[in-house]
């Protein structure tokens, strides 16, 4: 079935970092929020990183945590598709257009959640931001497995890193 992205990014001009997913899942359209599901460890995993706790799982709530932690958030497509949540069924994907959000944020880096978000992102999208994306384990409940590894946490702690630290960005 053919989906468009239903909301549009979130960011301010303080975003230092952009974490995308690949296509928001129907739980996540359903909840109105990025990484909704109520299984879905993305919020837990980066109030860990930030020695915060985790925000509400509502949607004013969980933007406003992303915004004042120099966080912007969106998707790898606008319209693709797809059945369920599963990316490996993504069919026809369109990818959103990444350029005027870096125009007007500090976004030193982007990372992707999963390696479906990160392979389309280099394959469709980098060459128009003029960055490229940097892979993260996915936070989805299909990535369980992954989660349970130490290498979860320590490949997760690059976007700390980045928000501290501003790092340059990869520019092409």
């Amino acid at each position: 079935m053919r989906l468009v992205h239903p909301w549009p990014p979130l960011y301010d001009q303080a975003s230092k970092v952009l974490i995308l997913g690949t296509f928001p899942s129907p739980k996540s359209r359903q909840m109105g929020f990025p990484y909704g599901h109520p299984q879905n460890i993305f919020w837990r995993t980066l109030a860990t990183l930030l020695g915060q706790p985790p925000p509400a799982r509502q949607v004013a709530t969980v933007k406003q945590f992303a915004l004042d932690n120099g966080i912007a958030l969106w998707d790898v497509l606008h319209a693709c598709d797809i059945d369920g949540a599963a990316d490996a069924s993504i069919k026809k994907p369109e990818a959103n257009l990444f350029a005027p959000i870096l125009a007007e944020t500090n976004i030193t880096a982007i990372f992707t959640t999963g390696k479906t978000a990160t392979n389309l992102f280099n394959k469709l999208c980098a060459a128009e931001a003029g960055m490229t994306a940097t892979y993260l384990p996915s936070t989805s409940p299909a990535n369980r497995v992954t989660q349970m590894k130490v290498s979860f946490l320590e490949q997760w702690r690059l976007v700390a890193k980045a928000l501290q630290k501003g790092q340059m960005p990869v520019r092409l």
